[in-house]
C-alpha cells in the first residue's frame, strides 16, 4: 500500500479498474422502490377458501394459483393443469382427470403436487362454515396417481365443473397444522405474504419488488396522499369530480374503462313488506340510475339489468345479436300507484344498509331523495365494513347495497338466487325461494332465468360501474380491468 501511494498513476489506474465492480455492487445493493397502492377497503380475509369481499378476492388471486381461471371471453382457461385429454378415452362424465402442467413452489419454498391440490379441495368438503364449500358437495372423492396427477370423482355429472376450480390452492403440510391462513397467507402466486400490521405489504417473487396495499376509507384523502406523492396508485372508489380533477394533473395518468362488476341493491325476501312484488316493483320504477350514472358516476358507467354484462357469452346469441334485458324506467308516479295497489300505508318506511365509505354513502343519499318523490321514505344506515358485511350474510337487513366483483360463469344466478343457496352455503343473502326458478336454473336455461328473475326482482339492479385507475407518472404498465382486479401488480413498475 506505502508503495501505491509513492505511485500516485498506479494507485489511479487501479481504482479505476475497480470503480464499475464498486458501482455494480452498490447498485445490486440498492432496494427496488416500494411501490404503494391506496385502496378503499382493506382485505378481510386471505384464505381463498373463506374469502368472499372484493378486496381479498383480488389479492388471494395474486398470492395464490388455482388449477383454473377465464380468458378474456370468460371461458375456463388452464393455470396449473390441464385436463389429460390423451386418456380420455378412460374418462367418462363422472371423472375428470388433471395433469399439472409446470413445476411450481409455495411461497415457503415446498413443491406443489397433486397432493396439495387434494388436501385443498378435501378441506373445502370438510368446512361446514366456508361460502365457496356448496360448490363441490358434488364431489364423491378425490384420488392422487402421482405427484402430478390426480382424479377428481363427481357423484353427478356436471359440465361445469371445470370452471369451479378456481380455488387458489394451499400446501397440504399447512393445512393439517392447521395453519391461519386468512391473516398469514402461503400461496404460490407472483406475490407472496411479508406482513400485515397497519398495511399489507407483499413481496413480487420475480424481482422482490416491495407492493404495499395501504387502506385510506376517504376518496379525498386518497387523492390528496396520491397527489403528495404518498401513494402511488389508486383505482375506483372515487366520485367523478375528483376523477376529473385528477385528469387535470400533470403529474397524474388517468386511464377508464368499461366496467363488468354488478352493482344492485340487495332485499330481505323474507321481509313482510318486502316478499310483495309490487313493493319491489315500486322501489325499482322510484330509482333514477341514468340520472346517477350521469352526474355521480365515472365515466363508462351503464346501466344494468342483470348479474352478467352484455358482452358475456350467456347474453350473446349464436348470429351475434344480443338479448339483454330492457332496464326498468325512471316513474316515480308509477311507483306511487303500485305502492297503493299493495296497500301500503304512504310513506313507506324502509331502512337501506350500506358501508361508511362516502361514496356509497352519497349514493344512498340521491336514491334516498329520488325515492322521497315516490313515497318512499328511506332511512340510511352506513356501518364499518366489517358489521355491514356481517350483517348482509347474516340476512340482518331490508336493504342494502353491494356489488358482484369477478363474476365470470352463469352459475352465479344458482348460487346468488337458487333455494339451496342460502349462507353460508351459497349467496342467497336475500332468502329468495322460487321453485320455478330453481327449474330453470337447474335445466340451466339461462336466458328464461335471467328474465325471470328481471320479472321478479330478487335484487334490484343498478348499474356496471365504470373503471379508472390513477397513478404516478413514473408508474408502468398498470391498467384498468373490466372487473377490476388487481391482477397487474403481477407486472407494475415503479
Amino acid at each position: 500500500m506505502t508503495s501505491m501511494l509513492k505511485n500516485p498513476l498506479a494507485f489511479l489506474i487501479l481504482f479505476l479498474l475497480a470503480l464499475p465492480l464498486l458501482i455494480a455492487c452498490q447498485k445490486s445493493a440498492t432496494p427496488k422502490q416500494e411501490i404503494r397502492f391506496g385502496i378503499a377497503q382493506a382485505p378481510l380475509n386471505l384464505d381463498p377458501r373463506y374469502a368472499t369481499d372484493a378486496a381479498s378476492e383480488r389479492v388471494n388471486r395474486l398470492i395464490y394459483q388455482p388449477l383454473v381461471d377465464f380468458d378474456t371471453a370468460s371461458k375456463p382457461a388452464w393455470v396449473l393443469a390441464s385436463r389429460d385429454i390423451s386418456s380420455s378415452d378412460a374418462i367418462n362424465a363422472l371423472d375428470y382427470k388433471f395433469t399439472l402442467q409446470k413445476q411450481v413452489n409455495f411461497h415457503n419454498g415446498d413443491a406443489l403436487t397433486a397432493h396439495d391440490v387434494k388436501a385443498t379441495y378435501d378441506s373445502l368438503l370438510r368446512l361446514k362454515d366456508s361460502p365457496h364449500a356448496a360448490e363441490f358437495v358434488n364431489i364423491d372423492s378425490i384420488e392422487v396417481i402421482n405427484d402430478k396427477t390426480l382424479i377428481f370423482k363427481l357423484k353427478q355429472a356436471d359440465t361445469h365443473f371445470i370452471s369451479k376450480l378456481i380455488i387458489g390452492i394451499l400446501p397440504k403440510s399447512l393445512i393439517e397444522k392447521p395453519h391461519d391462513f386468512s391473516h398469514s397467507p402461503v400461496g404460490s402466486g407472483p406475490l407472496k405474504f411479508e406482513s400485515w400490521q397497519h398495511d399489507l405489504k407483499l413481496i413480487r417473487t420475480s424481482d422482490n419488488q416491495l407492493i404495499t396495499l395501504q387502506e385510506v376509507k376517504d376518496p379525498t384523502v386518497r387523492v390528496l396522499k396520491l397527489k403528495k406523492g404518498e401513494i402511488d396508485l389508486i383505482q375506483g372508489d372515487l366520485p367523478p369530480e375528483l376523477v376529473k380533477h385528477l385528469q387535470s394533473m400533470p403529474s397524474i395518468l388517468v386511464n377508464t374503462g368499461l366496467g363488468a362488476n354488478y352493482s344492485y341493491l340487495g332485499l330481505n325476501m323474507q321481509d313482510n313488506l318486502l316478499k310483495n312484488l309490487k313493493v319491489r316493483q315500486a322501489i325499482t320504477h322510484a330509482i333514477d340510475r341514468q340520472a346517477i350514472i350521469d352526474k355521480v358516476m365515472v365515466s363508462n358507467s351503464r346501466i344494468a339489468s342483470a348479474i352478467l354484462p352484455p358482452e358475456h357469452y350467456t347474453n350473446v346469441n349464436k348470429d351475434g345479436t344480443n338479448n339483454q334485458l330492457a332496464p326498468y324506467d325512471y316513474n316515480p308516479v308509477l311507483a306511487k300507484k303500485l305502492l297503493i295497489e299493495a296497500g301500503v300505508k304512504l310513506p313507506l318506511k324502509l331502512e337501506y344498509k350500506t358501508s361508511t365509505d362516502a361514496f356509497r354513502v352519497r349514493l344512498a343519499a340521491i336514491m334516498q331523495a329520488q325515492m322521497a318523490q315516490a313515497g318512499i321514505a328511506l332511512e340510511i344506515k352506513s356501518l364499518d365494513w366489517g358489521t355491514f358485511f356481517a350483517d348482509v350474510k347474516a340476512g340482518n337487513f331490508q336493504l342494502y347495497g353491494l356489488t358482484w366483483v369477478g363474476i365470470k360463469t352463469p352459475e352465479i344466478y344458482a348460487k346468488a338466487f337458487g333455494s339451496k343457496y342460502f349462507p353460508p352455503n351459497g349467496f342467497n343473502r336475500g332468502r329468495y325461494l322460487d321453485a320455478e326458478l330453481d327449474k330453470l336454473l337447474a335445466a340451466e336455461n339461462w336466458t328464461a332465468a335471467t328474465q325471470h328473475i328481471q320479472a321478479q326482482l330478487p335484487y334490484i339492479p343498478l348499474w356496471y360501474e365504470g373503471q379508472f385507475t390513477a397513478v404516478q407518472k413514473n408508474i408502468k404498465n398498470y391498467v384498468p380491468k373490466p372487473d377490476g382486479n388487481w391482477d397487474d401488480l403481477a407486472i407494475i413498475n415503479k
